[in-house]
């Protein structure tokens, strides 16, 4: 996304709206025109504080504050949300989209009366973003508002004997209310006084997972956050560490370019393109560093399945591909296909019909299946000599140099830019191409534990989670929300990293600092960021 992308909608996308869920009459047949209840866009208010924030000091220059905002109120209740099949008659009890077309919902909702049930028909809006117009995103069936968790699931277990499908929700989980509870952990980074430094990690292979606390722990941090999504045990998206490109690129999607340490940290949209010459040949390599074929988050280099456009946590297939390994990722996946084995000099040291061979230090292998295996085969010769080419841009097409001092992690989407909330959330793939907007819905409009990254307008770097999905200490927040609250933090560049359960900071002096939602605690991550103090000579 280009910066002028704020101008694009420049009515609709100055001012983000979080996802605004419109209850409705109870269901009515279609043709009935149903008043809809408006509701004032939570973008539009600041988050308020309910308890004073406890800030504390983890080094000179750092510092971790928690936060505390909004509260539980009447309003927040559980409720069974009952699923509506992906075709207008499609089959009820094996339903499985949490929202759909008017007319669905309303057929949905009739045979839930005909059950006994007494259902409500909610329209969901999506707010404005900077590349996409506000509107109506779907429609949801919900029957009940409860104060405990345990009656809305008795409920449900009705509502499946009756031959539906659904789940329960917490309302104040909707994504439409800027005054639910909300925890926030901040970490500010300081460099007038903070002379350390700011970098990634993972790890001892890019193919495993390690626990944020571990990393801290094994590399003498003082405190660090999650990092990318990660998918197969690796990393998603692409990831330059010192300079060295180890992961492939989501074509265009959001990232963050962290150097000097971090003191110096632009986010944009980065495209990465990697080329291999054998002789006279030459032909761009699909993927660095993942499994041939498999391209999660789309958005790769060509012929990938269903769509070439980035498409967040869906996994596009491509038949015929190359994919290098780097010693980063250790033991790389074996089976059919072709691949050519490398030295530190880059030449072919073996070739060989099959996949699986172990990476020689310094060196790299290429794998290929399909049509690019008979490619391979046929221009990859023992003694020849194979170059790779890398070239990583940024969304104006200048070139980034990838130095020692270069590090990139893609995740997304884009939160905060010059000081304005902006959210390519079209581009960045976080609004779901075709008729099914379940993922859109539940990822990028309700609410979820965040974790983000942004820079102020001193040049100090804000480390940032929120809590989530744990009903009445703190909801977590919807995308558009998540940006509203860097900006309220100060933030004049920001963007989104891996949430979820996987949304953990944490300190080398106090551990996990936040709750993290999933039962068993902290995930093994796929990399994560981490704050080194200055090295002792």
């Amino acid at each position: 996304m280009q910066r002028k992308s704020l101008s694009l909608l420049a009515a609709a996308a100055t001012v983000l709206g979080a996802a605004a869920a419109a209850p409705l009459a109870e269901a009515a047949p279609p043709q009935r025109s149903a008043a809809r209840t408006s509701a004032v866009p939570s973008a539009q208010q600041p988050l308020i504080p309910s308890a004073p924030p406890v800030t504390s000091t983890v080094a000179p220059g750092v510092t971790l504050t928690s936060m505390a905002f909004g509260k539980q109120d009447a309003n927040d209740r559980w409720t069974v949300h009952v699923y509506l099949p992906a075709t207008p008659d499609g089959p009820l009890a094996s339903a499985a989209t949490a929202l759909g077309p008017r007319t669905t919902a309303y057929r949905v909702a009739a045979a839930l009366r005909e059950k006994g049930f007494k259902p409500r028909v909610e329209e969901v809006t999506s707010p404005a973003y900077a590349d996409r117009l506000p509107g109506t995103l779907g429609w949801t069936v919900r029957i009940g508002r409860y104060a405990d968790a345990a009656d809305a699931t008795a409920v449900l277990a009705r509502v499946k004997a009756a031959g539906f499908a659904g789940g329960t929700r917490y309302t104040a989980q909707d994504g439409t209310d800027a005054r639910a509870p909300q925890k926030v952990h901040v970490l500010r980074l300081d460099f007038r006084t903070f002379d350390g430094t700011v970098g990634t990690d993972f790890g001892p292979a890019l193919n495993g997972t390690e626990k944020l606390t571990d990393l801290i722990a094994s590399t003498g941090a003082i405190a660090g956050v999650n990092g990318q999504w990660f998918y197969n045990s690796a990393p998603g998206g692409l990831y330059v560490k010192d300079g060295r490109l180890l992961g492939s690129a989501t074509q265009g999607r959001a990232g963050v370019k962290l150097s000097q340490g971090g003191r110096s940290v632009d986010v944009d949209t980065f495209t990465a393109h990697v080329t291999l010459r054998a002789g006279g040949e030459t032909v761009e390599v699909d993927g660095v560093n993942r499994a041939p074929g498999d391209v999660w988050n789309c958005g790769g280099v060509g012929g990938d399945l269903p769509t070439e456009k980035p498409q967040h946590d869906l996994k596009c297939t491509d038949s015929s591909e190359l994919v290098r390994f780097t010693p980063e990722w250790g033991r790389p996946p074996a089976g059919a296909g072709a691949e050519a084995v490398l030295d530190a000099n880059g030449r072919v040291t073996a070739v060989n019909a099959s996949r699986g061979a172990r990476v020689p230090a310094g060196g790299s292998t290429v794998q290929a299946i399909g049509e690019s295996a008979d490619w391979l085969l046929e221009h990859a010769a023992v003694g020849a000599t194979l170059t790779f080419t890398e070239r990583v841009q940024d969304s104006r097409g200048r070139t980034v140099e990838l130095t020692p001092d270069t590090t990139i992690l893609q995740v997304g989407p884009t939160l905060v830019r010059d000081g304005q909330v902006s959210v390519n959330a079209q581009q960045d793939g976080i609004i779901r191409e075709g008729t099914d907007q379940t993922f859109t819905y539940n990822w990028t409009l309700r609410s979820n534990p965040r974790s983000m990254i942004g820079v102020d307008d001193r040049g100090r770097l804000l480390l940032v989670v929120v809590d989530g999905r744990q009903a009445g200490y703190s909801e977590g927040l919807g995308i558009a929300d998540a940006a509203r609250l860097m900006r309220q933090l100060g933030a004049r560049e920001a963007m989104n990293l891996d949430g979820g359960g996987s949304s953990v900071m944490a300190t080398a002096r106090s551990g996990i600092v936040n709750r993290p939602s999933d039962a068993a605690g902290q995930r093994s991550l796929g990399n994560v960021l981490l704050v080194h103090p200055r090295p002792t000579s």
